[in-house]
């Protein structure tokens, strides 16, 4: 890989990175639920079943399953057929990605869902969580394939787990060894992933404050122009 594709690869990811972080933020502020965060949803599947409120623990236990679903469906438009040797559909993936995130600013905006910030309900929040998993199964899995399972930008708890690793590998091999060269353009690639979603968790409060459900539109921006991109890096 060049310097000039492993750059424009640099930045791509990150701006997924950054949807991600948008779309973390707004479904949090939107919910008080972190949308891509399975661990979460079993965490709370856990304590709504100590206290005894079975059918508020199954249904949050339920909304991971759209999770698996975008990226069930991601795997069979990109990783299925990259390895049957035909062209994957990061576009279409995107464009899944970029219609549910349309749904859920539209829905908000025309009260199909709860109000903006209020405490959650998960029968009111469902639909919205739903879609807003669906979204970032579908990007994760995209770029985990994309990436070789090397980056995830939906979430951080595996890639700073990564970053740590690697630093540790550069730092312990010999000056101008191949592994350390190859660690530290991993490093930085990872930090600028972690960054990425970190500012775009921060652009998007900002947004989703001002103009709540709305915000989701930015990340739609996002998700419709790399759709555009994916058919240029992958003609028909």
């Amino acid at each position: 890989m060049t310097d000039d594709c492993g750059h424009v690869v640099f930045v791509k990811w990150s701006m997924l990175a950054f949807l991600a972080g948008n779309v973390n933020a707004g479904g949090f502020m939107a919910t008080g639920r972190f949308v891509t965060h399975v661990t979460g949803f079993s965490t709370l599947f856990g304590v709504d079943a100590a206290f005894g409120r079975w059918d508020q623990a199954i249904g949050i236990l339920s909304v991971p399953l759209f999770f698996l679903c975008g990226s069930m469906l991601s795997a069979y438009l990109v990783d299925h057929r990259f390895h049957r040797g035909l062209k994957p559909h990061y576009d279409w993936v995107m464009f899944l990605v970029f219609l549910s995130l349309m749904a859920v600013a539209l829905g908000g905006y025309f009260h199909i869902f709860d109000q903006f910030g209020s405490a959650p309900r998960l029968k009111e929040d469902y639909a919205m969580l739903a879609l807003l998993c669906m979204a970032s199964g579908l990007q994760n899995a995209a770029i985990t394939t994309s990436s070789g399972a090397s980056v995830r930008t939906t979430h951080l708890t595996g890639l700073t787990t990564d970053l740590g690793i690697g630093i540790v590998r550069a730092l312990g091999s010999p000056r101008g060894a191949t592994v350390r060269s190859h660690e530290t353009r991993a490093n930085w690639l990872r930090f600028g992933t972690i960054s990425a979603f970190i500012s775009g968790s921060l652009v998007g409060g900002i947004l989703f404050l001002r103009f709540e459900y709305l915000g989701f539109l930015l990340p739609a921006i996002f998700a419709f122009y790399a759709m555009i991109q994916a058919r240029i890096d992958h003609p028909s």
